[in-house]
């Protein structure tokens, strides 16, 4: 089982396309120069995240309202990016699309989710994609309602079950008490991220390329 943002792709670069989309909508509306647009956003979300992207940028030209905030989020949220697997991730799920039943668990907006699955082809890869917010935000991860969904799905233990994420604040905690196993890849916004006692994964890699070697050393010792 994989985690989908910055664990199988830069989620960086779905946000700059989001950025980009937004971008066009001023230029549409406004006039705006895109590019000019493109870098304001990209200073806010490096100094202040993505918390006030569209507030900040909408204000800074003097048309910030909470309408206007908002359409910006659902262009955002609705826009068809395009994406690309890490070059790991892409050798990694090649090698076994068809020897393990694979699956995705991944939190976030079910439009934002899907389309980014679109983008990334990886529909035909996974035996099911499951977006914990279709199941209610309360089995967002750190829940494991979605992982218990793939075990009986499966019919196997927990112990049978693998999971690779990038966030150790929230992708191995409930796992590793259930008894699954654990893998960290240090990629994305997260890898420099200090993780908390109990909510490590149980092995850590620094790319997919690690994965088959470190997968082949667990199966060894079952």
């Amino acid at each position: 089982m994989f985690d989908l943002d910055d664990t199988l792709y830069d989620e960086r670069s779905f946000v700059i396309s989001g950025l980009r989309a937004v971008a066009r909508f001023g230029e549409e509306e406004f006039g705006w120069n895109p590019e000019a647009s493109l870098r304001c956003m990209t200073s806010t979300l490096d100094q202040k995240g993505r918390g006030r992207i569209f507030d900040d940028w909408l204000e800074a030209h003097g048309r910030k309202t909470r309408g206007r905030v908002n359409e910006c989020v659902r262009i955002y949220r609705h826009h068809h990016p395009v994406l690309d697997l890490f070059p790991a991730a892409s050798t990694v799920l090649d090698r076994y699309r068809t020897a393990l039943p694979l699956y995705i668990v991944t939190d976030g907006h079910k439009i934002v989710q899907r389309n980014k699955v679109d983008a990334l082809g990886l529909w035909k890869t996974f035996r099911k994609v499951m977006i914990t917010h279709r199941f209610g935000r309360h089995h967002a991860k750190p829940s494991t309602h979605c992982f218990a969904r793939i075990r009986e799905r499966e019919h196997c233990d927990w112990r049978d079950l693998i999971y690779v994420g990038d966030n150790p604040q929230k992708d191995f905690v409930n796992l590793n008490r259930a008894g699954a196993k654990t893998i960290r890849v240090l990629t994305g916004i997260h890898r420099h991220r200090k993780a908390s006692p109990g909510f490590d994964a149980q092995f850590t890699i620094a790319d997919l390329h690690a994965l088959p070697a470190l997968l082949d050393e667990i199966a060894s010792r079952q």
